[in-house]
């Protein structure tokens, strides 16, 4: 079956989707994404993925290329296009075409691509069987990374770093010592009952499934605090966490060399999955 991908108002094959080589997305990073996770051909927490979206947009000045409700249609058409049950969504916009300079242009609409992948639900639930080992970085991205902009190039080295160390995931280190977030997932430890996590600010992405978790988390009355963690509070972890719409809830069993409660997923790793899975909204 021949993949589908949308580029500027329409489906074409995805060995055929091109934009152009000026699109300002190409040559200054300058756009936004979202990545939405798909279960059962469903779209999961989409509000929330859109509502973030049109923020990221708004902080960059650029205006939606569709109406909001364009989203939803595409985004489905896609799903069944490509027969799609458990997987991925990507979308991007771009603030457009337009000769090179660094100014923005006048009068360009925005570039719109919206692609799928399939994933597999077994090999999620094998991965966390295992748990994934995490390697610390240091932070070396802008200071707006509350915006879901297409400025990954440190995300990119940090991922890179960790594969290379045999790790699954990085955890970035700011100047005063804290973990801000993973490269592609947000952070957690959980100490003595309490489950930990870095705050919302300009300095991480408030992740839509941290949302999710903290929303499910609350409901069952988990004893959660959203405040900064270094290297001494990982140490004295007895279990750790990310959250990401391509990850959902993954346990992490080491970071660097040190490994967390007994180097093997702990008995809330299962509490907290289930609480995600439960609160999580459909569309």
């Amino acid at each position: 079956m021949t993949r589908i991908a949308y580029v500027n108002g329409k489906y074409c094959d995805h060995d055929l989707a091109h934009v152009h080589i000026e699109d300002r997305g190409y040559q200054f990073a300058d756009g936004v994404y979202e990545v939405f996770a798909v279960l059962n051909k469903k779209i999961v927490d989409y509000d929330d993925h859109l509502k973030r979206l049109y923020r990221s947009l708004n902080e960059i000045k650029v205006k939606s290329p569709i109406c909001k409700d364009a989203f939803l249609f595409i985004i489905r058409n896609l799903i069944r296009k490509n027969n799609v049950t458990n997987g991925l969504i990507y979308l991007q916009v771009t603030r457009g075409v337009a000769e090179r300079d660094f100014k923005f242009p006048k009068n360009t609409k925005p570039s719109l691509i919206i692609t799928s992948k399939k994933t597999s639900m077994d090999d999620y639930f094998s991965k966390f069987k295992k748990g994934i080992k995490v390697k610390i970085t240091d932070d070396l991205r802008w200071k707006r990374v509350d915006i879901k902009t297409l400025n990954l190039l440190p995300p990119v080295l940090a991922k890179q770093k960790a594969i290379e160390n045999g790790c699954d995931e990085a955890w970035m280190l700011d100047s005063e010592g804290f973990i801000t977030e993973g490269s592609s997932s947000n952070a957690w430890i959980l100490i003595k009952n309490k489950l930990i996590t870095t705050p919302a600010s300009n300095s991480i992405l408030k992740g839509i499934t941290r949302l999710s978790l903290i929303k499910a988390l609350k409901k069952k009355k988990i004893n959660l605090v959203e405040k900064k963690f270094n290297i001494n509070d990982i140490k004295n972890a007895d279990e750790a966490f990310i959250t990401s719409a391509t990850q959902f809830v993954m346990p992490v069993v080491k970071v660097d060399n040190i490994k967390i409660g007994k180097g093997k997923i702990g008995n809330y790793a299962n509490i907290f999955k289930d609480a995600y899975m439960e609160a999580i909204q459909l569309k």
